[in-house]
């Protein structure tokens, strides 16, 4: 295989990756009371150092009572800023840039991690489900809407104060901006959601253009999307066709996205049945934004799967990587894509694209299931347990 294609350099707003492999967002648990500790910064450093270009940080909740800030999940704040600023720093040292993922776990938080319905840690939804007929939280009210963008922003500000190329909006796997998206969790009346796919797609769309005026026009937004909801891995939809798919992404583009983070659990898996195209090619094709693709490159199958103990790898490390590569190749080529994301393999070999740029595939180290629960610690190349599994 000829690689070069995919690292040639490409343009993003203000910076310029050096390759087109990055690191998807992935949860590592590794932080104290919310803010990330030296480890999780060395860790981010070493995949930089390994040659990936572009490095996302895991998800981070929202400067909001409600988002999520309990346990080991990490948050953006400011008492967090200064440890994010070491992450920052550590990955630009090494070479890459940095994107901060902003969350809100929406109706998916836990029950005993709130204080109940009328305080200000209350679980919200849009329409109090997590999925058709699953309760989950309590309605969002206007004025709860109005301070969950208020927090969006203040998160995405102290994210471009400590040195950030920008934010990735998480509005994916069935948490917030996605229950506002999805038919089943969005039953509102109000102009934000119901059976109408454009008034479901206007918190979410409101939410970025809120980040854009603040954060200005070099300011990098990320939006990662999904029809795939943790709560429903195989059918749930958000778009039930390309025009619905043209629909959301226009009016988010419209709002200030710059790069499309098209979450899959396989990403050459083809959206619809009466095309090749997977969903990241359907989005570069309905867009002129950038696209990101994501979903087992480098293994044997999707998280699920490993998760469940359900794929045994039948042929060599080295092989696996090559025939997915092949594909990445050919897809890159065939511009179903930008950049590729590259989720577990990167967490088993901080240096996967050194080693692929050296065409040195046999010494990649696989991963397997005991790296979902440990950290790689750079210092010593040792497996620690930490508290998150990666998603």
């Amino acid at each position: 295989m000829n690689l070069t294609p995919l690292f040639t350099p490409f343009r993003l707003r203000q910076i310029t990756l050096r390759n087109r492999f990055t690191v998807p967002a992935m949860q590592r648990g590794v932080c104290e009371n919310g803010a990330p500790t030296r480890a999780l910064a060395d860790y981010y450093r070493r995949r930089a150092e390994g040659g990936f270009s572009l490095i996302l940080s895991e998800a981070c909740a929202i400067d909001h009572p409600s988002a999520g800030q309990e346990g080991k999940v990490v948050r953006m704040t400011e008492s967090t800023r200064s440890a994010w600023r070491m992450c920052v720093d550590a990955v630009g040292e090494a070479g890459g840039h940095m994107l901060i993922q902003l969350n809100h776990r929406g109706g998916m938080r836990r029950e005993e991690d709130s204080e109940g319905p009328d305080t200000p840690s209350a679980i919200l939804s849009p329409s109090g489900l997590v999925k058709a007929g699953t309760p989950g939280g309590r309605a969002v009210t206007p004025a709860d809407m109005q301070a969950l963008k208020a927090s969006y922003v203040r998160s995405a500000l102290i994210a471009q104060e400590v040195g950030a190329a920008g934010v990735e909006i998480h509005g994916a796997h069935g948490f917030l901006l996605d229950q506002f998206l999805w038919s089943e969790t969005n039953l509102r009346d109000d102009g934000y959601g119901g059976p109408d796919l454009r008034a479901r797609a206007r918190f979410p769309s409101e939410v970025v253009a809120a980040v854009r005026a603040a954060a200005g026009a070099d300011f990098i937004i990320s939006y990662r999307f999904s029809q795939w909801k943790v709560l429903d891995y195989s059918n749930a939809r958000i778009a039930r066709t390309p025009d619905e798919l043209r629909l959301v992404l226009g009016l988010l583009r419209d709002a200030g996205v710059d790069l499309f983070h098209v979450s899959t659990r396989q990403f050459n898996t083809p959206e619809w049945p009466e095309d090749p195209r997977t969903l990241a090619g359907w989005t570069k094709v309905l867009t002129d934004a950038a696209v990101m693709a994501v979903g087992g490159v480098g293994n044997s199958g999707d998280l699920q799967s490993v998760r469940n103990g359900l794929i045994e790898q039948e042929i060599a490390q080295g092989d696996v990587v090559r025939r997915s590569l092949a594909d990445v190749l050919r897809r890159f080529e065939g511009r179903e894509f930008d950049l590729i994301a590259v989720g577990r393999a990167s967490i088993g070999d901080p240096d996967w694209v050194r080693k692929v740029e050296a065409g040195d595939f046999d010494s990649i180290r696989a991963f397997d299931r005991q790296h979902l629960l440990t950290i790689i610690d750079s210092a010593n190349a040792a497996l620690r347990p930490i508290h998150a599994i990666s998603s």
